[in-house]
Formats: structure tokens, sequence, C-alpha cells
């Protein structure tokens, strides 16, 4: 990894980033829910699936959404192929461009986290989740971004991804039967893994999230590869 590549990479990225008003606006979503939660709960400390709500929807739109129209855009301006065919290797690619979603992910969570009270996921089986969590993401962004031709092909990707994988906490306030299909199905995905390593005692749930995270990884190198290849 060059670190004057990254760092180039990383100021052209933010320097984009400010100039979009689409990805200026993602970071007020997980804020603005923070606030709203917080207003209603009238003081009363947050359940734990509440504030990886939270978490789901910081990443689902910052990081994956954010990530996702980055990369789409670069595809679209055509400037994406130059930038694999650079002296750049695409780990100084992939980490310039993270190191942007990353940075606006980190500030926002913690701002949403604070506002809601962040001392529940202060431990380490929280921490590392989180950790896990930001990957996941990530990696699902970078792939969909890769996938997309279009920064307005995205928009048909963006909503599947927040419902499926980041409001995937919202399905315990449906009133859904914890034995339906739907529930046991949903359980296993990777927040819903993550309230369950926080609120239980085993690692396994970490385990389960490593290979969500593996998956997205796989699926960013399979597009990563398919756009190398493309003419």
């Amino acid at each position: 990894m060059n670190v004057q590549r990254v760092s180039a990479i990383f100021e052209k990225d933010t320097k984009d980033f400010m100039k979009n008003t689409m990805l200026l606006m993602m970071p007020v979503v997980p804020i603005f829910l923070a606030l709203l939660y917080k207003q209603m709960s009238g003081g009363e400390a947050f359940p734990t699936f509440l504030l990886y709500l939270v978490v789901g929807i910081n990443l689902s739109t910052v990081t994956t959404a954010g990530m996702m129209t980055m990369m789409a855009e670069e595809n679209e301006k055509k400037t994406l192929r130059g930038l694999i065919q650079s002296p750049a290797s695409i780990v100084d690619i992939l980490v310039g461009k993270s190191l942007v979603v990353g940075l606006m992910s980190l500030i926002t969570l913690i701002v949403s986290l604070f506002i809601m009270g962040i001392e529940p996921l202060l431990n380490l089986k929280s921490i590392l989740a989180i950790i896990f969590l930001f990957f996941f993401f990530l990696f699902l962004g970078i792939g969909i971004g890769l996938f997309s031709k279009s920064v307005a092909a995205t928009s048909a990707y963006i909503m599947p991804v927040m419902l499926l994988f980041g409001f995937t906490p919202m399905f315990e306030l449906l009133g859904i039967s914890e034995d339906s299909i739907v529930i046991k199905f949903a359980d296993t995905f990777p927040v819903m893994q993550a309230i369950e390593l926080t609120d239980g005692n085993s690692w396994l749930p970490l385990g389960i999230i490593a290979i969500w995270v593996l998956g997205a990884g796989l699926f960013m190198y399979v597009c990563f590869k398919k756009t190398m290849t493309d003419d």
C-alpha cells in the first residue's frame, strides 16, 4: 500500500464528498432519528435493539449508500477504469475511498449514540460487533457501487439494503410472532446477531457476523474483477 497514493485518493474524494449534496444529507438521517428517539424516550434508557437500530441505519445510509454512490459515480464518469489502470493498486483505491466514508460514518455514529446514550455499547463485544458490521456494510457498498453503471441505478439498491440490513431490528416492533419464519430468518442477519452478541453470553454471533463480512468481501471482489475485465 502506497501512503501517498492513498492520501491523494482520500483528498480528492473528500472534496467530492463535500460537494455532493446527496452524500452530505445521508449523515443527517441517523442523527435526526437519534434526536427523535431521545425526545420520545422521556429520559428512559434505550433497549439494545434501538441502539443497534440507529447503528444499522447509520451504516446502511452513510457507509453503504455513501460508498455505493461514490463508486457508481466513478463508473458513470468512466473514471474508475482509469483509476484502476493507474499506478495505484486495488488496495490503494479501496483504502483511500473507504477512509472518506469511514470517517463520516464514525462521526455520525458517535454523535448519534451520544445523543441516545453510548454507555451500553462501551464493551469489547459491542465494539467488535460494530467494527465487523462496518466492514460488512462497507464491502456491500463497494460491491453494489461497482455493479451499478450510474448513480441513478443505485437508487434501486439503496432501499432494499436499508430495509433488509439496516432496519432489521424494526421487525421486533411489527408484532410478528417470534416463531415466524420471517423473524427466524431476520435473526440471522448481521445487526440482529450484533444485538444477540451484546445481550448474550456467547461469542458465536460474532462468528456469524464474520461469515457475513466474508460473503460481502467475496461479492466485492467478484464485482471488482468484473469491472477490471469489462470492455
